[in-house]
């Protein structure tokens, strides 16, 4: 690496870090809003907890997919930004699209919402366990639409350069959960202690509030503020609708693809014991907050790739995805470390590992920690690498890898594993390791084939 390479890739490296830092941050306290509520519903009991972990396995697919879908406005404007420092009007036509589809995807959401039951009765789960999950997903449903609305102004403030707001927005959405949960799911300040149905609510509360801050802070910057970007709200933009729509749906049912291998383990994991299913629904809440820097890593990816891809220029795109898989791997070897040596210290966070009545489930959610250990490398270089591609705007055949990967790959040895062997619950954490092996490989051999493959842009002259 010549010099002149080596001091633009550095450059990059600090772009990337400075977009990924913040918006790795507010992820994990994302996390922490999910982890608050798992935290309160485990003092419920297990039979609370498990009812919450289907529930929440339903509503999380729904909900990501979905995200996924109007997530595809961030890499639009960031490739806008590259073409033109100041598009305006194109900017504004894209985040008013991507909040029309949002509204939209949220009622449909809803909808979809009303079968768990049916959906939780249909996959082997008990009436009783069933019966609560479903009102619980019901109530919860109620959040969708702010939810994905705010999740396109976090979009839109990543993308144009303001990632320290999405940190703040969901560093009051956590106060705002905590004091919802605390307050309406045991009863405190006068409120009836209402259990489950307060968790719910307090997602609610908290996804009004986080959509409600973003609208504020974007309206308070003064940059932002130029951009009239709430102006002519009810105007169609149709072609832009279509490209969002284009890009989203392949990364909506990528995300899928994953968020369903996952979700469908804690179905195959109720199938299996109670205590099984409470120590996955840990250990997969602990498996998701590491995560999230990875995942903001290849959010930041997708954004200065995206910007690049842009402004035309095949050496910048080299340089970004480069610096983001430096950063998400190097945190991924961290986050393993922690799950292998320190397991008990980090699942009593969550529950009281003394307690002789969750002696089995602690004993369970070390072994599935283990495994999680193993391929913490895999699920960062796969989340990076799917963030470039969509930077790139490149998301039909990695949509293509997921599904075989997660579900050919990945869900058929958790089932053959599970079932087939003594294994069980360690088997199907295994099945998904190797899904996530598999949709790493490939994903990384497509990125490094962008050039052979036509993924990059002809070179611009500014």
């Amino acid at each position: 690496m010549t010099a002149a390479v080596s001091s633009l890739f550095r450059a990059e490296l600090g772009a990337t870090l400075r977009l990924a830092g913040p918006l790795a941050a507010a992820n994990l306290l994302q996390t922490a809003v999910y982890a608050l509520d798992v935290i309160f519903v485990a003092r419920l009991g297990q039979e609370a907890l498990a009812a919450a972990s289907l529930a929440m396995a339903i509503f999380s697919l729904i909900g990501f997919g979905f995200i996924g879908l109007t997530g595809a406005v961030a890499p639009l404007i960031a490739a806008e930004l590259g073409r033109r420092r100041h598009a305006v009007r194109e900017i504004r036509r894209s985040l008013r699209m991507a909040l029309w589809l949002a509204a939209a995807c949220g009622l449909a959401g809803m909808g979809l919402c009303r079968f768990g039951e049916p959906f939780m009765l249909a996959t082997g789960q008990k009436p009783a366990i069933s019966a609560a999950a479903g009102h619980f997903i019901a109530v919860l449903s109620f959040s969708l639409v702010p939810m994905l609305i705010g999740n396109v102004l976090r979009s839109l403030v990543a993308a144009m350069g303001r990632p320290v707001f999405a940190m703040a927005v969901t560093a009051l959405a956590i106060v705002v959960n905590a004091l919802g949960n605390w307050i309406l799911v045991f009863g405190h300040c006068g409120m009836p202690a209402l259990g489950l149905t307060g968790a719910a609510l307090a997602t609610l509360l908290t996804a009004i509030t986080t959509m409600c801050a973003y609208v504020i802070a974007i309206e308070s910057d003064r940059r932002l503020r130029r951009y009239r970007l709430f102006g002519r709200w009810w105007r169609p933009e149709w072609r832009r609708l279509g490209e969002i729509v284009r890009l989203g749906v392949p990364i909506a049912l990528t995300v899928i693809a994953e968020g369903g291998l996952f979700s469908s383990a804690a179905f195959l994991m109720g199938r299996i014991g109670d205590a099984q299913l409470a120590a996955h629904t840990v250990a997969l809440q602990v498996a998701a907050f590491f995560f999230q820097v990875p995942f903001g890593v290849g959010q930041a990816a997708t954004i200065r790739v995206g910007y690049h891809f842009g402004a035309g220029n095949g050496a910048a795109i080299g340089h970004a995805g480069r610096a983001a898989f430096a950063i998400g791997l190097a945190f991924a070897g961290v986050s393993a470390g922690a799950m292998l040596f320190l397991p008990h210290l980090i699942i009593g966070a969550y529950v009281d590992v003394a307690a002789p009545a969750n002696t089995a489930m602690v004993a369970f959610a070390v072994h599935y920690l283990a495994v999680a250990a193993a391929f913490q490398l895999f699920d960062g270089a796969q989340a990076v690498a799917a963030g470039a591609l969509r930077g790139l705007q490149d998301t039909r055949v990695p949509m293509i890898i997921a599904i075989g990967s997660y579900w050919l790959a990945g869900f058929g040895t958790a089932v053959a594993l599970g079932f087939a062997t003594r294994l069980e619950g360690v088997g199907i954490w295994i099945g998904l390791a190797v899904g996530l092996v598999v949709a790493a490989a490939l994903l990384i051999r497509r990125w490094h084939g962008r050039g052979s493959l036509g993924l990059l842009p002809a070179a611009r002259t500014r």
